[in-house]
């Protein structure tokens, strides 16, 4: 008998998801302030038969939660889409809008926490509760065999939700780590402005990150 694989749009929260009352509250202030703006969790974007699925933080004031796609809109998206495009997982010309006509191919991006926090920073009940959308759509992606981090929030959040354990798999720039499952882990830097700003990632040591997340998923198969 055939396993269904379970759909990625199944795992994805309501618009109006009411687990964390602090975040509600902004989302429902922005929706006040900016009634054009996405202003609700961000789905995951990419392809869903991915075999690299990126982990980011969560959506930031005008990038996703104002475009309603990951990294898209903010100080973040063009070094994170360029890397994308330089290593063949996307296709189309990055612009920042949703409508831009970019897709990704063999790669998806999902957040650790899918709706707008304050001052970007989730709270650790925050981010595990938004683990229960994490899990499914990681779990969704049938030919999954690299994950990337970017941020030690993520890291911390992406080694829970595939069954691994965190006092063994410290978070590093370009860290490797083997999950129960057989699947990998890279690490990165957050491409935030903040660290291109100050140097702690550059588009060197980013695709330095994809490079060996290639490599990975070519030794997988």
């Amino acid at each position: 008998m055939a396993v269904e694989t379970p759909d990625i749009a199944a795992a994805e929260p309501s618009p109006d998801c009411p687990f964390c009352p602090r975040l509600v509250a902004l989302r429902e202030e922005q929706r006040a302030l900016h009634p054009d703006w996405f202003n609700a969790p961000v789905p995951s974007f990419g392809d869903p038969q991915a075999w690299l699925a990126i982990v980011g933080l969560a959506p930031g004031m005008q990038g996703a939660n104002r475009t309603g796609r990951p990294f898209t809109g903010d100080f973040s998206g063009p070094l994170l889409y360029e890397t994308l495009a330089k290593f063949g997982l996307s296709e189309g010309t990055y612009a920042g809008t949703p409508d831009d006509g970019v897709t990704l191919k063999g790669a998806i991006i999902v957040s650790a926490v899918r709706c707008l926090p304050p001052q970007n920073k989730p709270t650790p009940e925050e981010i595990r509760t938004c683990r229960q959308f994490l899990e499914p759509a990681l779990d969704a992606l049938p030919n999954l065999k690299v994950v990337v981090a970017l941020g030690q929030i993520a890291h911390q959040s992406a080694v829970k939700a595939l069954g691994g354990k965190l006092p063994k798999m410290p978070f590093a720039h370009l860290a490797e780590h083997r999950l129960p499952s057989g699947m990998r882990l890279v690490d990165s830097y957050h491409p935030s402005r903040y660290n291109q700003n100050t140097g702690v990632i550059t588009a060197p040591l980013f695709e330095a990150v994809f490079e060996r997340a290639a490599a990975l998923g070519q030794a997988a198969g």
